[in-house]
């Protein structure tokens, strides 16, 4: 009888096949759509593009992804205080799914204005559905494993991560094709068309999943009214803590779950700068890989667009290698928060590559774009230990009644990262030669990692000063 207990909580729960089929299709879809974007935006119109300016598209597009990853925090309220996340997620996948078929009118349109219209009704459809079901979608992979499965998270987000990637890496290949041979119509339709199938798959599993149900059925008073008490409270006797004027109203499980999100959220204070830098290879790295030489592997040419693919290609193979062999290698060594400060100080030091490359552009070489390969191997591992770490690390960190809450604060360290891009976009235009393209030059890339250096050592100090709950907890020690 031991054993069988002991076996079943080794084992994966069946129903977590069908979250991680329809998480590598909505990739897919997602990933899809952006691959064409910034050569949408910034291409000829005479060839389909929109015509527009180097320092407008990526201003668009870091607009549109600040968008995303805002959008969760209606998602985790959605979830987890009206509808419960399964309900979230098949519901809101309608609105992106709409989003895509936005976009594949495009061709229909025939002005410059029509087709931009189009676009900011397409993205913004997309991002509603996108950012609506992100925070519940990793929580809700979290939800099928019962207390004693917990030593399994680190491997199921490791593989919820390598789904995301293997969807991403089929759509950077076969998205761009589509447009060189068929149009932006066809191209942005057939992310549509895997959307769509990645909404039906999570209702495959319907009955399968284990549902948490929202605060509203359980009565859990919500973060935000627990922390307003207690800033708000005017009887706080002398010697009490912030949280400790919330007690006398709230009960001790509903205090203790939001004074743990202050510490988290020190933590994630410092991601944004890594979100800033990772996002531009969907931007300014396709802008820069446009000004390099395409190259042919197995019969299929590899320009700026397909090369995005080498991403997801590198993190199908280093979620395996570093979650199966380098962290038990380390033990406790490799806790998470350690982790990402090494994650950080790699996506630093992948822009001085890029910096390079850049340099080099400018002097007028004519260098073939096979050479992003380097920054793509630097930054995708510093992507896995900070982006697949950071999702463990919120999880196992947050309170079961506010999981999807702390996961719309991870991603909403992606929507400040985009932010941070279009702020500078903004306020450091460049002059002269420079007017318009300041976004992709060798002093932009090099700001961009000399801030994250920073950051990078900041972040190590505060991290030292952490202290991990639960599990994670024993793990460290």
């Amino acid at each position: 009888m031991r054993s069988d207990r002991m076996s079943a909580a080794d084992r994966w729960p069946a129903q977590i096949k069908f979250i991680v089929g329809n998480e590598a299709c909505e990739r897919f879809s997602f990933y899809g759509m952006k691959s064409i974007l910034a050569g949408y935006i910034a291409g000829e119109v005479a060839r389909g593009g929109l015509g527009q300016d180097v320092d407008t598209a990526t201003s668009i597009i870091h607009t549109f992804v600040f968008a995303v990853y805002f959008m969760p925090l209606f998602g985790a309220w959605l979830s987890d205080r009206v509808i419960g996340r399964y309900h979230t997620i098949l519901y809101v996948s309608l609105f992106y799914c709409a989003g895509h078929g936005v976009l594949a009118c495009s061709d229909m349109l025939t002005t410059v204005n029509a087709k931009l219209l189009c676009l900011y009704t397409g993205l913004s459809l997309i991002a509603f559905g996108s950012g609506g079901i992100k925070p519940c979608v990793s929580a809700f992979v979290g939800d099928q494993f019962k207390p004693e499965q917990s030593h399994l998270l680190q491997k199921a987000y490791g593989a919820f991560y390598w789904s995301i990637n293997f969807g991403s890496f089929f759509s950077f290949l076969v998205v761009p094709w589509v447009k060189d041979h068929h149009g932006y119509g066809l191209a942005f339709g057939v992310p549509g068309i895997l959307m769509g199938m990645a909404t039906f798959i999570f209702w495959l599993g319907t009955k399968h999943y284990i549902r948490v149900p929202p605060t509203r059925e359980t009565k859990t008073a919500s973060f935000m009214k627990v922390f307003w008490h207690a800033l708000t409270s005017g009887d706080r006797k002398p010697g009490q803590s912030f949280w400790d004027a919330a007690r006398g109203r709230f009960s001790e499980r509903e205090v203790d779950a939001a004074k743990s999100i202050g510490p988290i959220l020190s933590i994630f204070l410092l991601i944004p700068p890594f979100w800033a830098l990772f996002d531009q290879t969907n931007s300014t790295w396709v802008l820069q890989g446009q000004k390099m030489v395409s190259f042919r592997l197995f019969g299929l040419e590899v320009g700026a667009e397909q090369m995005q693919s080498a991403n997801p290609a590198l993190v199908m193979i280093l979620v395996p290698l570093l979650t199966l062999v380098i962290y038990p290698m380390l033990g406790r060594y490799a806790t998470p928060l350690r982790r990402m400060s090494f994650g950080l100080f790699l996506t630093a030091s992948s822009y001085l590559i890029v910096a390079e490359l850049q340099r080099q552009i400018e002097a007028g070489a004519r260098l073939g774009v096979a050479w992003q390969a380097l920054p793509y191997l630097v930054l995708t591992t510093a992507e896995v230990l900070v982006s697949t770490t950071g999702l463990e690390f919120a999880f196992t960190q947050a309170a079961p009644e506010l999981k999807s809450t702390i996961m719309s604060f991870w991603l909403l360290t992606v929507a400040f990262g985009d932010l941070l891009v279009v702020a500078i976009t903004k306020f450091l235009p460049g002059s002269g030669a420079r007017a318009h393209s300041a976004s992709v030059s060798t002093s932009r890339f090099l700001l961009y990692a000399a801030l994250t250096f920073v950051v990078a050592i900041l972040f190590s100090i505060v991290a030292s000063r952490y202290r991990y709950r639960g599990e994670a907890a024993i793990r460290s020690n």
